[in-house]
């Protein structure tokens, strides 16, 4: 999902007004936000940040002194570890990784939702459509499964009351 896809998402899911508009820049298309009424922000978490700020929902930064400095370090891991890692070897060592973490964790700082989970997701979202193996259509399973099985073994017929 290319970032400025991401901080649309972002910005609907924190209830703002979409009016932002992003460019990218340089070889590896780094988002930027060019403010109303300041020098343009570069780069996709400052820019999710600003958002979340503008939103009045700080608390998504992490609460304690500890919680800001655990949503900075996944905030920079996803743009320094996930973002340009495409081999199915890096893939899959990050979500090993990744779930050794959270093995005792319920979010990535512990038990509060933050913007470090928002964009870890949005970043591995692609990554984990593409190693799950195709599913036949629910439509198929059903036509062709169900009604051959109540054929075979048709249910028990039940007595109705009045």
């Amino acid at each position: 999902m290319a970032a400025a896809a991401e901080l649309s998402l972002l910005e609907k899911s924190l209830g703002l007004s979409k009016g932002n508009k992003y460019s990218a820049q340089g070889e590896r298309q780094i988002p930027v936000l060019q403010t109303n009424n300041g020098p343009s922000l570069t780069g996709l978490t400052t820019i999710a940040a600003h958002l979340v700020k503008q939103a009045n929902k700080e608390y998504l930064l992490g609460s304690t002194a500890e919680e800001k400095a655990i949503v900075q370090q996944w905030l920079e891991y996803r743009v320094t570890q996930i973002d340009g890692h495409s081999s199915k070897n890096d893939i899959h060592t990050l979500l090993k990784d990744l779930n050794s973490y959270l093995e005792d964790k319920v979010y990535l700082t512990g038990y509060n939702f933050t913007l470090a989970d928002i964009l870890l997701y949005y970043g591995l979202h692609r990554f984990i459509r593409l190693t799950q193996p195709p599913q036949p259509p629910a439509t198929t399973t059903l036509i062709n499964e169900e009604p051959l099985t109540w054929r075979q073994n048709p249910p028990p017929a039940r007595r109705l009351t009045s």
